[in-house]
């Protein structure tokens, strides 16, 4: 897919903003503090219809304004697709507004019609941080993937929440809970199969690209971890596991007063020649597995979805040296459009579109 038009009004530090970005490569440079990751962040909206950047969406409004708005025009698949996000703030506290074509959509609808790929310097935490954040790069991946994907999520963080709720009560309705837990099964068994599959197809696609890369023939793998462990990938076993390990874990959840089972504790896996990453790996081995597990998602997007994401670099390549910098851009190949920030131009970056930025104007090399 490609980003033909980009407009923003009173976004972050963007008053108003029409740019037209290239086809392939677009540099923005500048110093820090300029708002090269803007853009970035503006351009994932459109894709994800939330920021990667901060949970309190209302700081993304220009000072003292009511409304931010992002606006783009892409050529996907299915056509050419007017896309629109805004974070408006009201007495009731924040509310976004998604349109497509015009039309007013639910966030559901919206997901997805744009697909991005963000590789950010907290991304090289993924290795040694909290299994969250790698729950959460398999959520984002998946639900701009499969639409259902984020229906049966958002189920099941609803049944969740209120399964939570009711376990804090001194005396637990077993009708009701018997019902949250039926629902958690539903909605778990499907995001459990679908990460699964997908995390498959992620370990085989990060460990051919890092064999490529490794000087020592390392082995990289990728392997999904589920809290809930099942035999084979089938709705019927993954249904039968996780109801087991509900009763088994029934009356320590009663006593922690939380509900202890299910994907909201899974966890995704990284090893090298069999040891853990995590605890064995050099940070250049971890760096260099972190690489190859971004490209990875990128291609395995492009190859399932038929249709290649943009690519969203934000100031990522200066944290690398010279030679993992080289290998990722050599990993993601002729992309069809990616957006990059920097401080400085990398050398291999020669090519393409670049802006200068400065105090939210853009000027063209």
């Amino acid at each position: 897919m490609k980003l033909n038009s980009l407009s923003l009004a009173n976004f972050r530090n963007y008053r108003s903003l029409d740019l037209e970005p290239a086809p392939g490569l677009n540099v923005f440079l500048g110093a820090n503090a300029q708002g090269k990751s803007n853009l970035l962040e503006a351009i994932a909206m459109l894709g994800t219809g939330k920021s990667f950047r901060t949970s309190k969406e209302s700081d993304a409004i220009f000072n003292g304004g009511d409304i931010a708005s992002v606006t783009g025009l892409a050529e996907v698949r299915a056509g050419t697709v007017r896309l629109s996000c805004s974070i408006a703030t009201t007495p009731r506290g924040t509310r976004k507004i998604y349109t497509i074509n015009g039309d007013n959509v639910r966030y559901a609808s919206f997901l997805g019609r744009a697909r991005v790929v963000t590789f950010v310097p907290a991304d090289l935490q993924l290795v040694g941080g909290s299994p969250s954040a790698r729950r959460g790069m398999l959520n984002v991946a998946l639900a701009q993937e499969q639409p259902v994907y984020y229906r049966e999520l958002a189920r099941y963080q609803k049944t969740l929440s209120q399964k939570n709720a009711l376990l804090k009560n001194d005396r637990v309705d077993e009708d009701l809970l018997a019902i949250y837990d039926h629902g958690l099964i539903e909605a778990g068994t499907h995001l459990m199969l679908a990460r699964a599959h997908y995390t498959s197809a992620l370990a085989s696609a990060a460990a051919e690209v890092h064999s490529r890369w490794s000087n020592r023939a390392e082995t990289l793998e990728v392997r999904y971890q589920p809290d809930v462990a099942f035999e084979v990938p089938t709705q019927d076993a993954v249904a039968a596991a996780f109801g087991a390990r509900l009763r088994e874990r029934s009356e320590a959840e009663r006593v922690r007063r939380i509900a202890l089972v299910g994907p909201h504790r899974d966890d995704l896996v990284l090893g090298l020649d069999d040891g853990s990453l995590a605890a064995y790996g050099s940070q250049g081995q971890q760096r260099t597995a972190v690489l190859a597990l971004k490209v990875a998602e990128y291609s395995v997007m492009r190859d399932r979805t038929g249709e290649a994401p943009l690519l969203l670099l934000d100031d990522v390549l200066s944290e690398l040296d010279e030679q993992r910098a080289d290998a990722f851009l050599d990993g993601v190949g002729a992309f069809e459009q990616a957006f990059v920030t920097a401080t400085h131009l990398p050398p291999r970056l020669s090519g393409g579109k670049t802006w200068h930025v400065r105090a939210a104007t853009l000027t063209a090399a």
